[in-house]
């Protein structure tokens, strides 16, 4: 017995086809065409808009000025420092010839001895804040890079202050969530560095670096620069913790050497306490 094969009604036809016009990436918006914003020809359009959308945000939100604290994700608060070392006590005792978690020991005690900068830079948010914000001006809000460590403390002092702060995160490879303490709706995700450097720098009328890694190191040496090639106003870079960066950064060499200039050694000072940095940006606001 031969098959006919059933044929579609041209409206049926139509219908279809129809569907795959409206529902094809080309018939969208351009604006909201992710695929097409996501190559690699629309690479502008997305750092313009990385550049736009926070400065809306932050320019509805009176965000006058900020201050920006860096410094080591792994600085936690002494007693998770605490936590982490027992539990690798406990496997040294399991597997005492064990040299990968004797480092790390090593390691998670030395990071105890700085655990006393995760509450200085608590409180020097909190000192910070209540002394500038209000409900019509938000001068010296602290901005960070949103994540754990230094900048938690930084973020937690401001959140504890009822001060607004915020965080401006990097999608990573390895994914950092922000930190719980940032004001919600001043949180921004960045994929760009460079512009999430420019956003940091922006608006800022100091700089105040904790002991940290090649992150803190990058963004010191950028403000320096800056700062050394004019390109960003006189603004105070604080060095927190004397002990840690004499120890870390030999900047008289740099200047014997004949590299920088001598008064290139006054583009920062030093501060050992919440009060002494923050009496550091109170003088140095004064003089401007």
């Amino acid at each position: 017995m031969n098959k006919t094969k059933k044929r579609l009604s041209p409206e049926i036809n139509n219908s279809k086809n129809l569907n795959l016009i409206i529902n094809s990436d080309t018939y969208k918006l351009a604006h909201e065409d992710i695929n097409m914003l996501s190559r690699n020809e629309m690479r502008g359009v997305r750092m313009l808009l990385e550049i736009t959308k926070p400065d809306l945000i932050l320019e509805e939100n009176n965000i006058l000025s900020t201050i920006i604290i860096f410094g080591g994700a792994s600085i936690t608060e002494e007693s998770k420092t605490k936590e982490k070392i027992e539990d690798i006590k406990k496997l040294i005792k399991k597997n005492p010839s064990s040299v990968l978690h004797k480092r790390k020991l090593n390691r998670l005690e030395n990071l105890l001895s700085m655990s006393h900068y995760y509450q200085s830079a608590r409180e020097f948010s909190k000192l910070a804040s209540i002394n500038n914000q209000s409900k019509s001006c938000n001068s010296h809000v602290i901005v960070t890079g949103g994540g754990p460590g230094i900048m938690e403390a930084a973020n937690r002092g401001a959140f504890e202050a009822n001060c607004k702060s915020i965080g401006l995160n990097i999608s990573l490879p390895n994914e950092q969530i922000p930190n719980a303490f940032i004001t919600p709706g001043l949180c921004f995700k960045f994929n760009y560095f460079a512009l999430r450097k420019i956003h940091f720098v922006m608006r800022s009328l100091a700089a105040v670096f904790f002991p940290g890694g090649f992150g803190t190191l990058d963004e010191l040496f950028e403000l320096l620069t800056l700062r050394q090639t004019g390109m960003k106003n006189k603004i105070p870079i604080i060095l927190f913790g004397k002990e840690y960066w004499e120890k870390l950064i030999n900047f008289e060499y740099l200047a014997d050497m004949g590299l920088i200039s001598d008064q290139h050694l006054n583009l920062f000072e030093y501060a050992d306490s919440a009060s002494e940095a923050w009496e550091i940006i109170k003088s140095s606001n004064l003089s401007n």
